[in-house]
């Protein structure tokens, strides 16, 4: 049985998330508030369907080899231990009622989910206003992406790997499909991972189409066509199937061309202090597409934001991915500059270590989520890696290759010393050089690692450290039930439908 509750879905949002914008509203009956005009539904779309300064995800890092555990350095930081271990270790418990009280950004499926609520919304309701066509294909073109965006942050962590060993897309389980606003009585089962990727494949075709005719946004706050464009890059990437890694290379090179890398040198004042905007902060870096979330540097949920001196952090950054980057020879020559711009430090014994993300400075509010060209030449490298190894085609081997090494120029410090390209006499070593360049650019970044470790099937290792210093090692071995995270209790609860991910 279904109802078209519209009106108080939308009376729901607009207490929930715009509070004071009641103003757009217009009053028709005791039961139901509703916009009249495109203005008014834009306001509602802003505050139900853009994620903002949502924090939805940031444990996904505690699971990957980004992260080590130091132990407990004074009783004080207890609770970062705490909020861990169960995430640290991969318990298939993490999300259970019994094992964990969940954090802010735990219930991604609850989080996208209402989000993924108020891009319908507004997709219902946006012929329903007064307004130009323009005014009102520029709304539909954001919300098909942002509807996308969800679907795919919640496929890869709640979903196996597309191309998993032994995953079949058309039968493994996804997540469930909502694309209507409409209110029903029935409870959804999940979709295959196929109809999930092409759903959203759908809608980013559409937002692409629509937002390239309809809308220029004017601050990398809202998304454009190009972001539309580099989503669909990644999408094709992770299925691979059919013809997806040429269309990975097109959507890829089309971002390329339209948007320059930031070059991190230009970070460097006159009198050569480093600035510490970080690469997401859009009045200093040319290359982020669309941005979004909360100031990590000022997130207290696994890792202290604050500067430690000569006390060890329950957490920090893992010396395997600290080592990945050189670190030149001295203050001219500073090297890979992204490690000393990407991460926050803190001191022991005099010696400065990596400790959080710092990719938006600590001054700014907006986060470090979203698209960014550096992605691109990623992207675009490692589809034509893969299409070298299926074809054999040189110029497949001499793309990926030049698009690692202009990458890699642009983070150099080449003030004093000039950059020397890297060079790869076997695709085994260029795919190498690429799975560390990679983890060097997108680091601690919107779930990346942990969706490459399930994709590459990267077994890892954790040692995870007490209150009592007892060291108990845990390993993630390739093709991992965990891979599919466990869905939280509070979806499983609620829908008895909701077949739970195998532990």
């Amino acid at each position: 049985m279904k109802h078209s509750f519209i009106y108080i879905t939308l009376l729901f949002f607009t207490a929930l998330s715009l509070g004071s914008c009641k103003k757009f509203l217009k009053e028709s009956s005791p039961d139901e508030i509703r916009p009249t005009t495109t203005q008014d539904l834009y306001s509602l779309m802003i505050g139900s369907a853009y994620p903002y300064q949502t924090v939805a995800d940031y444990y996904l890092d505690m699971l990957t080899d980004e992260i080590k555990c130091n132990g407990l350095p004074n009783a004080t930081y207890a609770s970062y231990l705490t909020n861990s271990v169960l995430l640290y270790t991969w318990n298939p418990a993490m999300f259970d009622r019994n094992e964990a009280g969940l954090l802010s950004d735990q219930d991604s499926w609850q989080i996208y989910y209402k989000l993924i609520n108020g891009c319908n919304l507004i997709k219902d309701y946006v012929n329903k206003v007064t307004g130009t066509e323009k005014e009102k294909n520029a709304m539909l073109g954001q919300v098909l992406f942002l509807r996308a965006y969800y679907y795919f942050k919640l496929v890869n962590i709640y979903g196996q790997p597309y191309n998993g060993n032994g995953i079949d897309p058309t039968t493994a389980p996804g997540v469930p499909l909502i694309l209507s606003s409409v209110v029903s009585d029935e409870r959804k089962t999940r979709n295959t991972l196929a109809e999930v990727y092409a759903q959203i494949e759908s809608d980013l075709l559409q937002a692409a189409d629509l937002l390239k005719n309809n809308y220029a946004p004017d601050n990398a706050f809202r998304v454009s066509h190009y972001a539309a464009y580099a989503l669909l890059s990644r999408l094709y990437l992770y299925r691979s199937a059919g013809d997806d890694l040429d269309k990975s290379i097109q959507y890829a090179t089309e971002v390329i061309n339209a948007k320059p890398l930031t070059l991190l040198k230009s970070y460097f004042s006159a009198t050569n202090v480093f600035s510490t905007a970080g690469i997401y902060d859009v009045n200093a870096s040319q290359e982020v597409i669309w941005v979004y979330g909360s100031n990590s540097t000022n997130i207290a949920l696994y890792i202290p934001p604050v500067n430690f001196t000569n006390l060890t952090p329950p957490f920090s950054i893992s010396d395997e991915l600290s080592n990945l980057y050189d670190k030149g020879t001295g203050s001219t020559d500073q090297g890979d500059l992204r490690f000393v711009s990407y991460f926050a430090k803190y001191i022991n014994a005099s010696v400065r270590y990596p400790l959080r993300s710092a990719k938006i400075g600590s001054t700014q509010v907006y986060g470090d989520k979203g698209l960014r060209v550096a992605e691109m030449y990623l992207n675009r490298a490692e589809a034509a890696i893969l299409r070298y190894k299926a074809n054999n085609q040189a110029a497949d081997f001499t793309q990926a290759l030049t698009d690692l090494n202009a990458l890699r120029l642009s983070r150099y410090d080449t003030r004093n010393v000039g950059y020397t390209p890297v060079n790869a006499p076997t695709v085994d070593s260029l795919w190498n050089f690429y799975q560390k360049e990679r983890r060097r650019e997108l680091c601690l970044e919107d779930g990346h690692r942990w969706f490459d470790i399930k994709r590459w099937a990267t077994p890892i290792t954790h040692t995870f450290i007490d209150a009592n210093a007892q060291a108990t090692t845990y390993t993630l071995g390739a093709n991992s039930l965990i891979y599919a995270l466990p869905i939280p209790y509070t979806a499983t609860e609620n829908n008895f439908k909701l077949a739970q991910n195998p532990r």
